[in-house]
């Protein structure tokens, strides 16, 4: 299937296959507020810039958990800073799932320094925040893992050039001369026939790829907006608030979902009663693990998160609201398809402390506060 769409910042060429899922229930098309690409694959099934169903979001993380071939372990498992962080935590839940026992480490990468370890740099050339970091685990067993991993898997929510991709595994890699295979599993994959055939090539192992929706795209620019100010402050002596408990320093097992809060919290909602669970930049899966302990509760919940990318009010995003980052990097953050009023409850759940920026968008949301100190440890705070 072929499709053309006219952006406000140029022109969107595709030619998509028939894939597991139906194409429109999967994507949508956005316009990026960014001078370096102009156009954004939008998933409606990430639980980022979209409301996404819990058990549909669940059903992804178990299909592309089943992409990733029975090949030589331990596997190492990185989920992409920040859009994938969630949907890489679920494939990673998912494969324990379906291979008890198998040995597998999780980490992903992120733009915060995280404790006073070795941090490996790379870059995501087209965003607008490119600088990322893979934190080396603190703890001397990660380490070990880490260390004698044979098979990486990559998450990410789209593939467009595998440049992204190219770069982590050279620098995972330079961790790990034994890295012998590479899985690249994302929800669409727009690399195209050729890009895919060279793959091996560039990246000197053997790759395998699974995805939801393949196909390929070509994108004339038109006027691209300016960007919108700096979008990222890397300071690696600041304390962002950016924990250790949820995946930057690595972990080897499923995260425990927060069953005793969805029953209290469930248990005070009207029936009908419309809940958002959101998320905050990085911070993405252990809300999804809450909104689908809500949702097995019979609570109509939909997920999403707050992301620092500017993003074009067109196509798929209808509404955008900008405040301040709670991370600490002064810069502008964004929620995107929300409108003040439009949920019965909105959940905003973070783990940085519950300063100022969190505490005045709770106000505009009219949100409830919660801090996830580890996943067991989740306190309400008051919103004032």
């Amino acid at each position: 299937m072929k499709r053309s769409l006219t952006l406000p910042t140029g022109t969107l060429e595709l030619a998509l296959e028939p894939g597991a899922l139906p194409a429109d229930d999967v994507l949508g098309f956005a316009a990026r507020a960014n001078a370096k690409r102009g156009f954004l694959f939008l998933s409606k099934v990430l639980g980022k810039h979209w409301p996404s169903r819990p058990a549909a979001m669940l059903d992804v993380h178990e299909r592309l958990a089943a992409t990733v071939p029975d090949a030589a372990g331990p596997v190492l498992f990185i989920a992409l800073a920040e859009t994938a962080i969630g949907l890489g935590q679920g494939v990673f839940e998912a494969w324990l799932r379906r291979h008890p026992g198998r040995a597998a480490l999780f980490l992903h990468t992120t733009r915060y320094r995280c404790g006073a370890g070795a941090l490996i740099e790379f870059a995501e050339a087209h965003s607008h925040a490119p600088r990322q970091f893979l934190h080396v685990p603190a703890d001397p067993a990660l380490r070990a893992q880490l260390a004698a991993a044979r098979t990486l898997v990559l998450v990410d929510d789209e593939a467009s050039t595998g440049n992204t991709f190219v770069n982590l595994a050279a620098a995972c890699c330079r961790l790990n001369p034994g890295l012998e295979r590479v899985h690249l599993a994302t929800i669409t994959n727009f690399m195209g026939p050729a890009a895919g055939a060279g793959l091996e090539a560039r990246f000197g192992l053997p790759v395998s790829c699974g995805a939801l929706l393949d196909g390929a795209f070509s994108f004339t620019p038109g006027a691209l907006p300016p960007d919108q100010g700096a979008a990222q402050r890397f300071d690696p002596d600041a304390d962002s608030g950016a924990g250790p408990a949820f995946g930057r320093l690595g972990l080897v097992r499923a995260l425990a979902p927060p069953d005793a809060l969805a029953a209290r919290l469930a248990g005070g909602f009207a029936p009908g009663a419309r809940v958002l669970v959101l998320g905050t930049g990085e911070f993405m899966h252990p809300p999804t693990l809450l909104g689908a302990a809500l949702e097995r509760r019979g609570v109509d919940a939909v997920v999403q998160s707050t992301t620092r990318s500017p993003i074009l009010v067109w196509g798929a995003v209808a509404q955008a609201l900008d405040f301040p980052d709670n991370y600490g990097e002064g810069i502008a953050n964004y929620l995107y398809n929300v409108a003040p009023g439009q949920y019965d409850h909105v959940l905003l759940c973070h783990e940085t402390a519950p300063g100022a920026a969190l505490q005045a968008l709770a106000r505009r949301l009219r949100a409830r506060l919660f801090h996830f100190q580890s996943e067991d440890r989740i306190e309400e705070v008051p919103v004032r």
